[in-house]
């Protein structure tokens, strides 16, 4: 867990100007309402947590996500603050673990933080019930928790990785005759293989061979050859969804050297910029896979913005990838903070006037990244299992060359397979 770090303004907010600017500064540490008469803006004070990995061997590692909000947060105060508001930027190591995930969310309340921004956890139970009763928003989760789509604090920015797998069937659907699933044997997993399998249905494709894989396995042979065969040599597809261990299986799957055999797929968190660089670039196995993402690809124009702040004021941090999807979601989550923060043109910003801008309709606006978000009842797509998904839409995506590109322009819109998955699953 990081200490308690202010960060120092390098120049007095634009809208004051000499022995005024000094004194206000003097006073009250933070710059003047933009346009207004002297009136002094609060520090706007926000959380981001996620483990780093230094738990242990099999934690997950999502320190760039904390590195890119503190970042965020050099930048945006070089640049005179949030309309005016110091940006103050207190980061935590999740750990990978319930008991640091709770200790992050009391460590948001005691710093009586207006929201926590961009972060990631796997233990929903964990944090979001200090977060609930405080009344702090949770915005722009990494979607890797239940809870971040069914609490009523929560404000996500993605669909999560049930609006990967409904979208992930209808990329395959439109490219392979028979598909094979390997997801992990849990009740997340069954959950994997009804979205893929509602989404191929309504496509008028066969039902996805549905391969169960244990979690922690070292090899996938077994599972590799279940998967070979149910797709078959000609037409077909394997997709496979077992987060870090999907490099693991994609190893044994190549070990059967299946020669003309079928084209393989993933999920965004799964297989990435990162990973595909580390397996070899455009010598990767997974050259010419099927990918499914919620952003746009990694080279679009739209991220050019946070590119260039990472050059300028990461300061060399090689935590920071600007291709890691923990990243981009980060830097999504803060925009949608600045968005709120500036709608509300007030001196004193607190998380219970942060929570009323997004329940009551405010517009956010990130940049084409993804889809104008907005959290009212209305927004919402209105399914029993995913009450709090406002972006159904997500991007797919193709590696050519080694780098993930676009396979097709724009955003899908996966709410009718979401909404059916929640009917009849």
């Amino acid at each position: 867990m990081t200490g308690r770090r202010r960060p120092t303004l390098p120049r007095p907010f634009r809208s004051l100007t000499g022995a005024v600017a000094a004194g206000a500064l003097l006073m009250t540490g933070c710059g003047a309402l933009p346009g207004a008469s002297g009136d002094s803006r609060e520090p706007v004070t926000v959380v981001t947590w996620a483990p780093s990995g230094a738990s242990g061997p099999d934690a997950a590692n999502m320190a760039g996500m904390t590195a890119m909000a503190q970042t965020y947060a050099r930048w945006v105060n070089g640049e005179g603050g949030i309309d005016g508001h110091e940006l103050r930027v207190v980061t935590c190591d999740e750990q990978d673990t319930s008991i640091g995930a709770g200790n992050c969310a009391r460590r948001a309340v005691k710093e009586d933080a207006v929201a926590v921004l961009g972060s990631y956890s796997r233990h929903g139970r964990a944090f979001m019930a200090p977060l609930e009763v405080a009344g702090i928003p949770y915005i722009g989760g990494y979607g890797a928790s239940e809870e971040e789509f069914r609490s009523y604090m929560s404000y996500p920015v993605t669909g999560g990785q049930s609006a990967l797998l409904a979208g992930n069937a209808k990329q395959l659907a439109a490219a392979c005759d028979r598909v094979s699933l390997v997801r992990p044997d849990t009740l997340g997993g069954d959950s994997q293989a009804w979205l893929l399998r509602t989404g191929l249905t309504e496509a008028r494709r066969p039902a996805p061979v549905d391969v169960r894989a244990a979690e922690g396995a070292t090899s996938y042979d077994e599972a590799a050859g279940r998967a070979l065969t149910g797709a078959g040599d000609d037409g077909g597809c394997v997709t496979a969804v077992l987060g870090d261990r999907t490099e693991t299986f994609f190893d044994s799957f190549r070990r059967l050297e299946p020669t003309g055999g079928p084209r393989i797929s993933s999920v965004l968190g799964s297989i990435g910029q990162p990973l595909i660089d580390s397996t070899g670039g455009s010598e990767s196995p997974f050259e010419g896979a099927y990918v499914t993402g919620w952003y746009p690809a990694p080279g679009d124009t739209r991220w050019d913005l946070m590119r260039r702040v990472i050059g300028e004021h990461a300061f060399g941090d090689n935590r920071i990838d600007p291709d890691d999807t923990g990243v981009q979601t980060t830097w999504i989550a803060y925009t949608a903070l600045k968005s709120i923060v500036e709608s509300l043109n007030e001196a004193e910003i607190t998380s219970r006037k942060v929570t009323k801008a997004l329940n009551h309709g405010t517009r956010v606006d990130t940049g084409g990244l993804t889809p104008a978000l907005r959290w009212r009842f209305e927004d919402m797509i209105g399914s029993s299992s995913y009450p709090r998904i406002v972006n159904s839409k997500v991007t797919f995506q193709v590696v050519r060359d080694g780098r993930l590109v676009a396979d097709r322009k724009g955003f899908v819109d996966v709410t009718t397979t979401l909404s059916d998955a929640s009917a009849t699953g």
